[in-house]
């Protein structure tokens, strides 16, 4: 199953209490679409979807992104401007993330 780093939930978190004022709102993860996820801040999650969740973070997974997502990392970075940018990696959670 998809995990999230402490940086990644963080950043879910700030995105969605900014954009939605819902308490199942979480981000939405679908596709891949041309090898490339979606990712949009939505009310709650739809029928089928995955619920992943970390330190307060919802992340719902499209059934067609959960079998491609499964034992991956994402993770976020904040540039100084303030842009996001999540990044997905193989391989096991590090020591410092929460487990999902």
């Amino acid at each position: 199953m998809l995990t999230l780093t402490e940086d990644a939930s963080t950043v879910v978190t700030a995105i969605v209490d900014k954009q939605i004022q819902s308490e199942d709102g979480g981000l939405r993860i679908s596709g891949p679409t041309d090898g490339n996820f979606a990712i949009a801040a939505v009310p709650s999650g739809e029928p089928g979807d995955t619920l992943v969740e970390s330190g307060g973070a919802k992340v719902y997974l499209e059934p067609t992104a959960v079998a491609d997502l499964d034992a991956m990392i994402l993770d976020a970075q904040v540039s100084s401007e303030g842009d996001v940018q999540f990044q997905l990696a193989e391989g096991a959670v590090p020591p410092e993330s929460p487990a999902i």
